[in-house]
């Protein structure tokens, strides 16, 4: 290998040819060590362009690509963004839509389960039992559901919102979108923990790069109260262009005082009508025309 490509340390210039096992800065990965004490030694040279660099790499992620909208395993629409519009169901760990949940209930199904066909749990010990059981399984929203009953004390478990965070934490490590907003929603508002509005972004930061809307409203609605009106847009251009309905107000607010342009004005909005149109279908809409998931 010529001296041109070789890698040294950024510090001491010890090279990998002279068997040196160099390990990358693990915020910005743009230099690497022989040694924790060569890291700290060339700290302060290295902390400015450490910090742009590791910030420009947050933010690629951070505004990169949304993955595409979960599906009902049913009918393979996008689910709805609204809660009361899905369920979650114990036996076979599937979210499912109203629609085909409706669709179920007026066929000689009745109360089986829209996917696995398993009648209901046949009391709170028994659910407990079946979400538990998904949980050993590795179910990401099992462990959120779990916590949302302790949150509310429902199905027999007792109100406790420290377990609901812990919960919370699992599932989003596990990769729900939904545990890590509410885990934000946790830091926010001081439910079990200490307020803490950085930890509270922090969270709604992993639940927008895993796909959830809701918190990226969240974070346009928290870039723009800090003055961070154009951070705030790119958040609510996103969220709006994946049915939210909120951020499109948002949208359409920073049009009007020229944060947004006219082609990302009608882009996002052909977008939100596009997303809203795949969501929609006749069972979904008479699921909700019969108010029995309201």
């Amino acid at each position: 290998m010529s001296s041109a490509t070789t890698i040294t340390c950024a510090n001491c210039g010890k090279g990998e040819e002279e068997s040196v096992n160099l390990k990358s800065c693990n915020a910005c990965h743009m230099v690497k060590y022989c040694s924790r004490e060569c890291q700290v030694a060339h700290r302060p040279q290295h902390k400015k362009a450490c910090k742009k660099r590791a910030a420009e790499l947050h933010d690629e992620k951070l505004f990169a690509d949304p993955p595409s909208p979960e599906e009902c395993p049913i009918c393979m629409l996008p689910l709805p963004i609204e809660s009361s519009k899905t369920a979650f169901n114990s036996c076979c760990g599937k979210s499912i839509c109203i629609g085909c949940i409706y669709a179920m209930v007026m066929s000689e199904g009745k109360d089986l389960c829209a996917f696995c066909r398993t009648p209901p749990a046949r009391d709170d010990t028994e659910d407990i039992k079946r979400v538990k059981k998904l949980m050993d399984k590795g179910n990401a929203n099992a462990f959120c559901t779990l916590s949302a009953w302790y949150h509310a004390g429902r199905y027999g478990m007792p109100q406790d919102q420290q377990k609901a965070n812990e919960l919370c934490l699992r599932g989003g490590e596990l990769g729900c979108a939904k545990a890590y907003f509410n885990l934000g929603d946790s830091y926010r508002l001081g439910r079990g923990v200490e307020v803490d509005k950085k930890k509270a972004k922090h969270y709604y930061e992993l639940a927008a790069i895993k796909g959830c809307v809701n918190a990226r409203n969240k974070l346009g609605a928290l870039e723009g109260n800090a003055g961070n009106h154009h951070q705030a847009m790119r958040h609510f251009i996103i969220a709006a262009r994946a049915g939210q309905e909120k951020s499109l107000e948002g949208v359409k607010h920073g049009f009007k005082v020229g944060l947004v342009t006219k082609d990302e004005y009608a882009s996002t909005l052909r977008a939100y009508q596009q997303i809203k149109t795949e969501m929609k279908s006749d069972a979904r809409e008479k699921a909700e025309a019969s108010g029995a998931f309201r």
